[in-house]
């Protein structure tokens, strides 16, 4: 079976004429994924996926300014421009106790600690002080959650299975 693939970055761009593309990070650890030396593999509909080794980096505003070995030139990444940079599964890095990935959480069946089946985790939002999650019900309009304690009581990703308190006036 294919190793899954996770997203890291979107390739948005070139940036001058050396090689260089902007990428809009997608991960918790850019410091890890986009440094020299690091591979990383460009999905892009336009052709099979291709490892690439990162030559040097920058940050530039909300940018990260890549350069891959063996493309010295605009004409050897402007096609790449549209592409997902991900990673395989087995290169993440291991979180804290308690702690999942995104890619992990959706999917799960989101039920109350009282038994009541609430729907599907389909999304995260990262707004700010805490991630929400988004839920989607059998029928009816989306459920956001607080990813907090006093809410999210359980995950178990093993069983795809989050449990919730629901808190006062998240559902009308």
């Amino acid at each position: 079976m294919k190793e899954r693939l996770i997203r890291v970055g979107s390739l948005v761009n070139t940036q001058g004429i050396r090689g260089e593309v902007r990428v809009i990070s997608h991960t918790d650890f850019p410091e890890k994924r986009f440094v020299k030396g690091a591979k990383l593999i460009l999905v892009h509909p336009n052709f099979p996926e291709l490892e690439l080794t990162v030559e040097s980096t920058r940050q530039h505003k909300n940018f990260y300014l890549l350069k891959f070995v063996g493309h010295p030139s605009i004409n050897d990444v402007e096609k790449y421009k549209g592409g997902v940079l991900k990673i395989r599964e087995s290169d993440l890095t291991p979180l804290p106790e308690g702690s999942h990935y995104i890619h992990q959480l959706v999917g799960c069946r989101v039920v109350t600690v009282e038994g009541e089946e609430l729907g599907e985790l389909v999304e995260v939002l990262q707004p700010g002080a805490n991630d929400v999650y988004v839920v989607k019900p059998p029928k009816g309009k989306e459920i956001l959650l607080p990813a907090i304690p006093d809410c999210i009581k359980e995950v178990d990703v093993d069983n795809k299975l989050i449990r919730v308190h629901l808190m006062e006036g998240l559902i009308d």
